[in-house]
């Protein structure tokens, strides 16, 4: 089903079922996919969609970080709640321990013996994610798997 279709009738849902959280989740949402559509020239394909998605989840754990440091406990616990209706949106995401065997997998391929080859790795490591782990949990375990080889 095409992505801006359910989050539009996602939305309906959530205005007949008056959840004010998520209908301010999923309006934000689907604002951030149409100007990122504008900026493209067309609509988003599937992976750029999780980017999106990804991007406001990120927003969302900055905010949560700023709000605990400003002593804002309930803003913090509203930001977790939003993040949990935006990962309903991403596809499943892998644990820990899949995240390092596929790592491994691409260490093995790609010869990497040191933490210098990091790069090289995620190179590859990342586009076969496809959303099911940040850019920024790849980069740690990936970095964690060569540690343990030099």
């Amino acid at each position: 089903m095409d992505n801006n279709l359910k989050l539009k009738q996602d939305l309906q849902q959530a205005i007949k079922d008056q959840n004010t959280l998520r209908k301010r989740v999923l309006r934000l949402l689907i604002s951030s996919i149409q100007l990122a559509e504008i900026a493209k020239g067309s609509q988003l394909n599937d992976s750029e969609f999780i980017a999106v998605v990804q991007k406001e989840i990120k927003t969302k754990l900055d905010t949560i970080a700023d709000a605990e440091k400003a002593g804002r406990a309930e803003m913090a616990a509203e930001s977790r709640q939003e993040i949990k209706e935006l990962e309903a949106y991403l596809p499943q995401q892998l644990t820990e321990s899949e995240l390092a065997a596929l790592a491994e997998d691409i260490i093995r391929e790609t010869g990497a013996a040191s933490p210098k080859d990091m790069g090289m790795v995620l190179k590859i490591l990342i586009p076969r994610l496809a959303g099911r782990a940040s850019n920024q949990d790849a980069s740690r375990v990936v970095k964690d798997c060569l540690s343990k080889l030099a």
